[in-house]
């Protein structure tokens, strides 16, 4: 007896019966858009219009010890240079749910941030932690540095692995699915700040 063949199978070998001989489609240029200056001013005002607080151009340390309530998870790759003293810190060495969720805040760090849309995304490195420790206190500092920062989302898509756990973060977590009113912090943080740095530390 032959192979059963799918009803998926038998419907495209009618289609490309029907079709006959056709020449293998052309490819798809993707370089439209490439490679063009990130304007940082858009990316600011990008995040600003999704009610994301932005702190330009001003010490790490500093800017954390005046947001964060304690205690402030971090991942277990941070820069300790971004660690203020007198902020209670607590690493993230598999903390339970319970525990992020009542916590003060996140800081993390970024991969790439994408002025076009005022998007921020997050992939998992050791500095930016498990996608859990963004999602579920209240508060997420995120540091994001000027050469991170692209024109355009296929620009972003060139630096990312696919293989690693995106976190794609466009302002703080909000919802208006309830009669079209803005609730902020139904599946994520409610206060994103972002600290925008022209320094690597």
């Amino acid at each position: 007896m032959g192979e059963a063949v799918s009803s998926k199978d038998l419907m495209l070998g009618r289609i490309r019966a029907a079709l006959g001989d056709t020449a293998p489609p052309a490819g798809i240029p993707r370089d439209y858009r490439g490679d063009r200056v990130a304007d940082l001013d858009l990316l600011v005002h990008r995040l600003e219009d999704y009610r994301a607080v932005v702190h330009r151009g001003v010490p790490i340390a500093e800017t954390v010890a005046a947001l964060a309530p304690a205690p402030l998870v971090v991942p277990p790759g941070i820069d300790p240079a971004w660690l203020p003293d007198g902020v209670k810190v607590l690493p993230d060495e598999g903390l339970s749910a319970d525990t992020l969720a009542v916590a003060g805040g996140v800081l993390t760090a970024a991969t790439v941030a994408v002025a076009e849309t005022g998007t921020i995304v997050l992939d998992g490195s050791p500095d930016q932690g498990r996608r859990i420790i963004s999602l579920l206190p209240d508060l997420h500092i995120c540091v994001v540095r000027a050469d991170q920062v692209v024109a355009s989302v296929p620009e972003a898509l060139t630096r990312l692995d696919p293989g690693r756990p995106l976190t794609w973060i466009s302002g703080p977590s909000a919802t208006s699915d309830i009669e079209l009113n803005r609730v902020e912090g139904v599946h994520g943080p409610r206060r994103l700040h972002v600290i925008l740095t022209e320094a690597l530390s």
